[in-house]
Parts: structure tokens; C-alpha cells; sequence
């Protein structure tokens, strides 16, 4: 064990993720000085599901601490401070005992639920009032779901809560909920900070069937006795209930500042900025999540990012090691791909249309092209659409003026640069932090009294490179965008068609 002399200077970031969990022990300078991480599976075992064990999850978090706590010293913690993928539920019973299992954000099975809600009167009134789109991934479409294809089952459910309620709930005893995950549910009025009448009485709960709402910087009295014990930190240890990972990502990277956005691309992607007030645009292409009591986080997520890439190697490059020598060949074409472009909707898609309906598309292909066109195209389809989502960010009231990305594609030059051109701006990319983790135990630092305001992260996350657009490739993108948006409304009665016949268009022969 190594712990230091000092008095407890030391915040752990617990950042529950889709298939781990990881600890994170940050000093005030944002130094970090210890990490873990333990994993679990994400099960699919139906088309469209995607669930995971709770207890798996809980045993992760246990584990994790535990490893980090054994190397820093527990006389060095001053609190935990949660961060967790938003967008999950589980049912409890009234004894708070697990009747499902968690489904989370990227369990597809009530599309028609969220299409349904999204298509009806109201419907944009209720994304504009609670700042969750009506989409697959939400709370609310899943718990109608549940509610007309498992209706016995919600005769028993107690409590509907997310993963963090449950783990917050076993580790310390409490059952609540914070601002930003309440955000995120598609069940909490933005204006009010309440459960929103409305949308309960689309899901079928009362408000008393849902945690009780508090503060991110909600600080609980410590630990049960078992809740210690799974750890090896103190029962009297504080524990700052936290935020959602989408709004602390900003924190992390130290997007935090009025017009900085944070832009995430790994295998999907996403465009957030921290904001003063809560709003979204008047078509509802955006998402507002809560941060802090008097910060709020505007942006959108895509389901296709890095994802595409791997497609592309997959289809045109399956002997490649890597997608290395496909980014080459396509930085020899020229920006627009020679008229080809690509609507990447491999996996639906997220912002701003928030629909399952769309699939992937390839327009203006001639013989002329080659697997390079289709690579560059690929790229420029999910920068492109990251800067649909950005326009909905500035048609919702806000100005974003930088860009600070991260994420694993923006290690090539090619993605960068093609990002910082279909955005027009700078895109800054900061010295390597722990995200979400990062978020968590900065936010908790500021809960507890060790630092002033969360502001501090601004000074703190190092940017080492800069990426500017270059003027004549950013003018060609903003003139094939309204194209690009173009296409994705034209399409929208062939993609309902395409699904109604879907069942009749299997993907492989069934071998008679």
C-alpha cells in the first residue's frame, strides 16, 4: 500500500461504462495518480436487446475500488464521485430486489414505442420540455415497452430506476437519482427539476415508482456496512452521487467555458456545450442534459462514428491488418470524394433526426470510383453529420466558437482534419485525461469543498495540437451539407418502406 502522510487529498472517479467500470484517483492539480478497471458482458441474446447482470456491474464497481483503494491508501480518500452511460433501466421489486435485468442505451426494442410517442401530438412539446429525445434509447419508450409486452411483469415492479440508482442504492443505501441522469430519462421537466405529469402518464408509473431527485453535487452520509466492506474504505466515507458521462466528458476534456464544445469520436460519436440555461431547438434535433444546478449540457449523439471505418475494412480491405492503409489511399482524394457522398447510417442513427428508420447510403457512385472514394466518403458522411449536429446546437440559441475532440479515430490526420474543415473552426485536441472519470472526481471535488468551482478543469487539460480547416475544403463542405440533409429527408418514405419489407429480405439464404 502506498499511501501518503497527508490528510485524505485524494477523489476516486467511479465512471460506470457499457462494458466496464473503471476508478479514477485524481488530486486537486488533476493529477492522476491511481487506476482500475473491471469488466462485464453486454447481452444481445435477442435481435435488438442489449442487457447486462446489475450485480455484475455492482461486483465490478466493488473490485475496482477495492484495487485502487489498495494502492492509494483509503486514509487518502476524501469522497467517491459517480459518473454512468445514461439511458438505462431496471425494474426493482417493492423489496428492491432486480426484476429485469439492466437495458441499456443501446437496446433497440421499442422503436415502434419511440416512434409512436416522437410521431404524436405533443411529441416535440415533451422533448422540448424535458430534453430527451423520443428515441429507442430512452427511459420512457423502453418503460411503455415493457408496459405493453410485459404487463404481468409490471404488475410486480416497485421501482424504476438506472444502473447507478442501484449501485448508489447497494453502496450506500439510499435510493435517488441526480439532476443530469433524470435529464436523460425523458421523465424529469427541465424548468421544474420534477417528474413531468405528462410523461409519466405515457409510461404508466407515478412519480413515487422513481427515485427521489437531487443535485449532482448531492453528497450521501457514507457507506452501509456492507458497502464498506466490498471496498476497504471507511463507512463514514462521502459519496457525491454524481452526473451522466455525456455531461462530464465536457468537464473531463475542459470544455467548460461559454462557446467550447466537446466532441467525442470513437466507435460512435457525439457534439456537446456546456451551457447557462436549458433549451433545445425548435425541430428537436438536439438533446439538454443537466450538469451542475446553473450548467446544462446542449449537443447530440451519433450512432456512427469509427464504426464506419471498420465496416469499410471489413467490406473493401478484409485482408488489411488495419484501417492504416485505407485513411492513406483516401487522403489522396480530393475533398467532396468526386461527388460521392454517404449518409453512414450503418446503425440508424441518433442526432438530429433520432429515428431507427435510416439506413446507410451511397450517392452519385459511378464506375469512375474506387474503394478510395468510398473510404474518403465514409469519413466526410460522419464529420458531415456531426456538423448537422452542431447546426442544431447553434439553431437552439448557442454559439460554439472551439471544438476539443477526443476519442480514438482522432489519432489519424486524415478524420482530424476532415472534422476541423466540415466544422469550419479550430478543433483542439488536449492532453490524454480520463474522461467521464475525470468529470466525476472533479465535479466531486467541487461537492466536498476542495476546489472552488468546477471552472478549475480549464486550467487544468493541456491542449498539444491544433487542427485548422483550411478555407477552400470548409467551403465545400458547407455547400454539400444542406445536400447532405437533403438526402436524408428524401429518403425518409424509402427507409419506411425498406423496414415494412424487411421481414420479407433476409440477409442470408435459410438453406432449403
Amino acid at each position: 500500500m502506498s499511501g501518503g502522510a497527508g490528510a485524505a487529498d485524494l477523489v476516486l472517479g467511479v465512471d460506470l461504462g457499457t462494458t466496464s467500470t473503471k476508478v479514477v484517483a485524481f488530486d486537486t492539480a488533476g493529477t492522476l495518480v491511481a487506476s482500475a478497471s473491471h469488466g462485464y458482458p453486454l447481452e444481445e441474446p435477442h435481435p435488438g436487446h442489449a442487457v447486462q447482470d446489475p450485480d455484475l456491474i455492482l461486483a465490478a464497481v466493488h473490485a475496482a475500488l477495492r484495487d485502487v483503494v489498495m494502492e492509494v491508501g483509503a486514509e487518502r480518500v476524501a469522497a467517491l464521485s459517480f459518473s454512468s452511460a445514461m439511458h438505462s433501466v431496471l425494474g426493482l421489486s417493492p423489496t428492491l430486489e432486480p426484476l429485469t435485468e439492466v437495458v441499456t442505451w443501446g437496446d433497440t426494442r421499442a422503436a415502434a414505442q419511440a416512434e409512436r410517442l416522437r410521431s404524436a401530438p405533443g411529441g416535440l412539446a415533451l422533448h422540448r420540455r424535458t430534453g430527451t429525445p423520443l428515441h429507442p434509447m430512452s427511459p420512457l419508450p423502453k418503460i411503455v415497452w415493457f408496459h405493453e409486452q410485459e404487463p404481468k411483469l409490471c404488475e410486480r415492479v416497485g421501482f424504476w430506476v438506472g444502473i447507478k440508482e442501484y449501485v448508489l442504492l447497494r453502496l450506500c443505501g439510499a435510493l435517488v437519482v441526480d439532476h443530469s441522469i433524470a435529464s436523460a430519462t425523458g421523465l424529469m421537466e427541465m424548468a421544474t427539476l420534477a417528474w413531468d405529469a405528462e410523461a409519466l402518464a405515457l409510461a404508466g408509473i407515478t412519480a413515487e415508482q422513481l427515485p427521489e431527485i437531487v443535485p449532482t453535487t448531492h453528497v450521501l452520509t457514507g457507506l452501509t456496512e456492507a458497502g464498506a466492506a466490498a471496498t476497504g474504505l471507511p463507512a463514514d466515507t462521502r459519496v457525491v452521487v454524481g452526473a451522466a458521462d455525456g455531461p462530464l466528458a465536457n468537464l473531463g476534456v475542459g470544455a467548460v467555458r461559454p462557446g467550447v464544445a466537446a466532441c467525442s469520436l470513437g466507435t460512435s460519436g457525439a457534439l456537446r456545450v456546456v451551457v447557462d440555461r436549458p433549451a433545445v431547438d425548435p425541430l428537436g434535433g438536439v438533446f439538454c442534459y443537466a450538469l451542475t444546478p446553473t450548467r446544462w449540457v446542449v449537443g447530440g449523439a451519433i450512432n456512427n462514428g469509427g464504426v464506419v471505418m471498420g465496416w469499410a475494412r471489413d467490406t473493401l480491405a478484409p485482408d488489411a491488418d488495419d484501417e492504416t492503409e485505407l485513411l492513406a489511399l483516401a487522403e489522396g482524394v480530393p475533398v467532396g470524394a468526386g461527388g460521392l457522398l454517404m449518409l453512414p447510417y450503418l446503425l440508424s442513427e441518433r442526432a438530429p433526426h433520432w429515428s431507427s428508420l435510416p439506413k446507410g447510403v451511397f450517392v452519385g457512385l459511378t464506375r469512375s470510383h474506387g474503394r478510395e472514394h468510398l473510404v474518403r466518403a465514409a469519413v466526410e458522411g460522419v464529420c458531415l453529420q456531426l456538423a448537422t449536429v452542431l447546426d442544431a446546437m447553434r439553431a437552439a440559441g448557442f454559439e460554439v466558437s472551439e471544438v476539443r475532440a477526443t476519442g480514438g479515430v482522432m489519432r489519424s490526420g486524415l478524420w482530424r482534419q476532415t472534422l476541423a474543415d466540415a466544422f469550419g473552426m479550430d478543433v483542439q485536441l488536449a492532453e490524454g485525461q480520463e474522461g467521464s472519470g475525470f468529470g466525476a472526481a472533479l465535479l466531486g471535488m467541487e461537492a466536498i469543498g476542495l476546489v472552488e468551482s468546477i471552472d478549475v478543469v480549464a486550467d487544468m487539460v493541456e491542449v498539444t495540437t491544433t487542427v485548422r480547416p483550411r478555407p477552400a475544403a470548409a467551403a465545400v463542405y458547407r455547400s454539400l451539407l444542406p445536400v447532405f440533409t437533403g438526402l436524408y429527408d428524401a429518403l425518409v418514405p424509402t427507409f419506411t418502406s425498406l423496414r415494412r419489407l424487411a421481414p420479407s429480405l433476409p440477409l442470408e439464404a435459410d438453406g432449403s
